[in-house]
């Protein structure tokens, strides 16, 4: 389990898996399991990110991570063009991170969370962690690759049957979460706190199955001035116009996988892998 591989380590992993996976796009999305050689690779370009973000270096990453490394399954996005990682993300299965921690940062007992978000039945998932490298963020690249993200992440929740998604979300993340139109809710009606680096985190919950509808919703109302619409956009003027487009873009292309299937595969996820051919 690495968190720190080498630059030459990471260019020949991807190099392998671009090979197995062609496609006629730039960038391909995948979703792999905690032993496949493409995990250390998302870990690696997570604790960049958080590295960066929060100054989280990889022996904290590993000792955050750790516990949960054989119930994680990893998003990455490959770049084509440059031959290395664009984006990563990561998901606990079972709650993981989240319900373990969030009873002591909100006071609540989990019995209590459980209760009024009604988790008892049904598969849960955390959205631990997502990230696009620095390189990779703003312009047209920038969005391709956190909605392959997303989207890699809602076809794999959807392969495995989850119906609810919990998270510890730094308000950025979550911010630009409301504004693609996920309706995250605080968990058990908590409040901000601080937590790994940032200053202002929640425990977050949302129905797995509310996800898609709202987004396309989100889409519409973005499309339509002067609708109101979930989460908030800061800019004024004709940056706000753009803003507002661009999000409509990507809340419809997520929610319906429009440009963006076509460059998913999901080998964490198969229950089996095909035999190589005897050449």
């Amino acid at each position: 389990m690495s968190y720190a591989l080498s630059s030459s380590e990471v260019s020949l992993r991807c190099a392998a898996a671009l090979d197995a996976h062609p496609s006629a796009g730039r960038f391909v999305a995948l979703a792999v399991g905690p032993s496949d050689p493409l995990a250390a690779v998302a870990r690696t370009v997570e604790r960049q990110v958080f590295e960066q973000t929060f100054g989280n270096d990889a022996d904290e990453m590993a000792a955050e991570y750790g516990p949960y490394e054989e119930s994680s399954l990893f998003f990455l996005v490959l770049d084509r063009r440059t031959g290395v990682p664009a984006g990563a993300g990561r998901v606990i299965d079972g709650g993981g991170k989240t319900l373990d921690e969030a009873p002591d940062l909100i006071g609540k007992d989990l019995s209590e969370i459980v209760a009024t978000h009604h988790m008892h039945d049904g598969r849960i998932w955390d959205f631990a962690t997502i990230g696009v490298l620095p390189a990779y963020r703003g312009g047209k690249s920038g969005l391709m690759v956190s909605s392959l993200l997303y989207r890699t992440f809602l076809k794999a929740g959807h392969r495995a049957g989850v119906r609810h998604l919990v998270a510890l979300l730094d308000h950025r993340a979550h911010r630009n979460l409301a504004l693609l139109g996920v309706p995250f809710v605080p968990m058990a009606g908590s409040a901000p706190f601080a937590y790994l680096g940032s200053p202002s985190t929640m425990a977050l919950h949302v129905p797995f199955a509310d996800i898609e509808p709202s987004l396309a919703r989100q889409s519409r109302l973005l499309r339509r001035l002067g609708a109101p619409f979930s989460g908030e956009i800061r800019a004024k003027g004709l940056r706000r116009l753009i803003i507002r487009r661009l999000g409509a873009k990507i809340s419809h292309q997520v929610s319906t996988g429009s440009g963006l299937d076509a460059h998913i595969a999901l080998p964490g996820l198969e229950r089996r892998r095909p035999l190589a051919k005897q050449s």
